[in-house]
């Protein structure tokens, strides 16, 4: 079969390798959708964390199941489903106590290990999701949408909030989305214009340009009656937009960082006790999550669909990635079609 390998930043290229074969407890998946996220895009760049080269990326996707044996989730062949690419290890300390999306020894599809982007993947029969009649390009939608979903969920966003997301790619879009569908009222700051007038579509109270830290600090000042936010949420990665976060939020507010990055931020870590902050991590997502949201998604209240810019072949994948890379500044979800 053909599966995509970074075999080094900025160097993609499509191989042919063996078909894998289910073990005991697993399916065989015909991978049908996948999408290139804000971690495929650092990877490729060389600035993600959690990447070691060569790799297969890919872990937000649909697919058809092909093989599956016995079950008690009604999984079938023929069945379009998502799944779950968090693999934690079930016997660390955090996986004793429940917390298996911060496994202390996570490895995440297409990162940690080698990920979906491949004609056929094989996948733990409890990691694989009914998509309960969603068509394979939006079920490919949900793992994202956990991501910020489980971000606003750990910030306890609830009705009448002022939240305000900095970072306007797809996990800050989708954030914003989630919190609005809690009732809070929703800003969304980012560099790039041309983003903030996209997620102007999905419903946000206003938007933040933010061309320099006194510009930021001037529009936060004047949205806030000089209060600050309750919650603001980290959705880039960079040590700039963790103090915006910071800087913007009220005292006694709430702080969650989704993004990941690789640089060290110098601060006055004394303005969150002066503050008397609450910081949240967030990372990876919950079964419940993605129950949840294909539950969401299928009511019709979310246009998730809305969230892809671009969509590629299979075949194209190594220039989805060049131009994404290149033109970051006007693309939100990528998705490639592997049908």
């Amino acid at each position: 079969m053909k599966a995509v390998y970074i075999d080094e930043p900025g160097k993609v290229e499509i191989r042919e390798i063996e078909k894998p074969v289910p073990k005991e407890g697993e399916a065989l998946l015909k991978v049908l959708y996948g999408g290139i996220c804000g971690s495929d895009l650092g990877s490729y760049r060389g600035t993600f964390a959690y990447f070691e080269y060569p790799r297969i990326p890919g872990h937000e996707f649909s697919a058809e199941i092909v093989e599956i044996g016995d079950n008690d989730k009604g999984l079938k062949p023929g069945m379009i489903v998502t799944c779950n690419p968090y693999f934690n290890c079930g016997h660390c300390y955090s996986c004793e106590r429940g917390i298996v999306n911060a496994c202390m020894d996570n490895q995440t599809l297409g990162c940690q290990r080698d990920g979906a982007f491949s004609e056929y993947v094989t996948m733990p029969i409890e990691r694989i999701y009914d998509g309960k009649g969603l068509s394979a390009k939006e079920l490919t939608l949900i793992e994202p949408f956990c991501i910020s979903y489980h971000g606003v969920s750990r910030a306890n966003v609830k009705e009448g909030d002022r939240v305000l997301v900095v970072g306007a790619g797809t996990i800050g879009v989708l954030a914003a989305v989630a919190a609005i569908a809690k009732g809070a009222e929703v800003y969304i700051s980012d560099v790039a214009q041309g983003k903030l007038d996209y997620a102007k579509e999905f419903g946000v109270t206003g938007t933040i340009l933010n061309e320099s830290p006194e510009a930021f600090e001037k529009a936060v000042n004047t949205i806030t009656d000089n209060k600050g936010f309750d919650v603001t949420i980290e959705a880039v990665g960079l040590p700039s937009t963790f103090q915006n976060c910071i800087d913007a939020a009220a005292f006694g507010g709430r702080v969650v960082l989704i993004g990941v990055g690789k640089k060290n931020l110098d601060f006055n870590f004394t303005l969150i006790q002066k503050k008397e902050l609450n910081v949240y991590g967030s990372r990876n997502a919950l079964k419940k999550d993605f129950l949840e949201l294909i539950d969401i998604v299928k009511s019709g209240k979310v246009p998730l669909e809305k969230i892809v810019t671009n969509e590629y072949k299979f075949n194209d994948i190594a220039q989805a990635f060049s131009d994404f890379s290149n033109n970051a500044g006007n693309m939100l979800k990528v998705r490639i079609d592997f049908t």
